[in-house]
């Protein structure tokens, strides 16, 4: 460990369902959208056969969590409805649920009502792109189901996200963001928050390479942050590729995110980065 790394204690533990789960080892959470339009074309799963099929590959790939979404955030996606996020999500939830009892399942949403529906089916984790700024009530909803939160950082919402590009500092506006937000989690008796940047969501390639190379700067908070950079256009725009083609460049940043302080990695491709932390545990074990 480097000697800087050593400056902040970064809480490394969940609990998941009554585990304590350590992040000791960075974790890997696998990607499973239940959208059919989805940036990624082959990260869609739709079907009862996709749905368990994925599920089954993540987990004996070694993912310790499956991150399922019913919504799509790509830039100006479609806004659905919560009740059709709520049907979508209910069936893979329920699906893996019957399959993989003992998976813990994130759902990833804005919405409270969904939330709520998706932890009652068997999630253990809320993963909100919002941070909390899109529903009023996910804070109160997060502290009375109890599980851990993931507080992402975006402005404005994923159908106008691209315009609203604009920072004094990036990197403290961000720190400003989450720490006005998690005191307020702490108050409400939330003990379990992962912090994500926000690769994309309201930031140019610029903006999320900067954030990249200063991940440790959000160390300060205390918290395990999160690496969302699997096949995202700051990845294939750079490489002059496609999100179909690029696995290898998400490697390779997946890499650097672990170098730079990140615990969990949320990603498409559950084997390739399960070997990159192997790598880089071998590196600094």
């Amino acid at each position: 460990m480097k000697a800087k790394d050593k400056i902040f204690k970064v809480k490394k533990t969940l609990n998941l369902r009554g585990n304590l789960v350590s992040l000791d080892t960075p974790a890997v959470m696998g990607i499973l959208n239940i959208t059919p339009d989805s940036f990624y074309t082959l990260g869609r799963q739709r079907t009862e056969k996709e749905i368990l099929s994925t599920a089954e590959s993540m987990l004996s790939e070694g993912a310790l969590i499956l991150d399922i979404g019913g919504y799509s955030s790509r830039p100006n996606a479609e806004d659905i409805s919560a009740e059709i996020e709520t049907e979508r999500i209910s069936k893979a939830i329920a699906l893996i649920i019957k399959e993989f009892p003992t998976a813990y399942i994130s759902i990833d949403t804005f919405r409270s009502s969904v939330a709520n529906a998706a932890v009652d089916q068997g999630a253990c984790i809320i993963n909100d792109i919002s941070g909390g700024t899109l529903d009023k009530a996910m804070f109160e909803t997060v502290a009375k189901l109890n599980v851990p939160y993931i507080m992402m950082h975006m402005k404005g919402t994923p159908q106008n996200m691209v315009q609203q590009t604009e920072y004094g500092n990036l990197l403290k506006e961000i720190t400003l963001f989450f720490s006005e937000r998690v005191e307020k989690l702490r108050l409400m008796g939330v003990k379990d928050i992962i912090l994500d940047p926000g690769f994309g969501f309201a930031k140019t390639a610029k903006q999320s390479y900067e954030i990249l190379q200063n991940l440790n700067y959000f160390k300060g908070l205390g918290l395990p942050l999160l690496a969302g950079l699997s096949r995202k256009s700051m990845v294939y725009k750079t490489l002059d590729t496609t999100a179909e083609e690029a696995l290898n460049g998400t490697t390779a940043l997946n890499m650097a995110a672990l170098i730079n302080g990140a615990s969990l990695l949320r990603v498409h491709d559950v084997k390739a980065a399960v070997e990159t932390v192997k790598l880089y545990k071998a590196i600094y074990p």
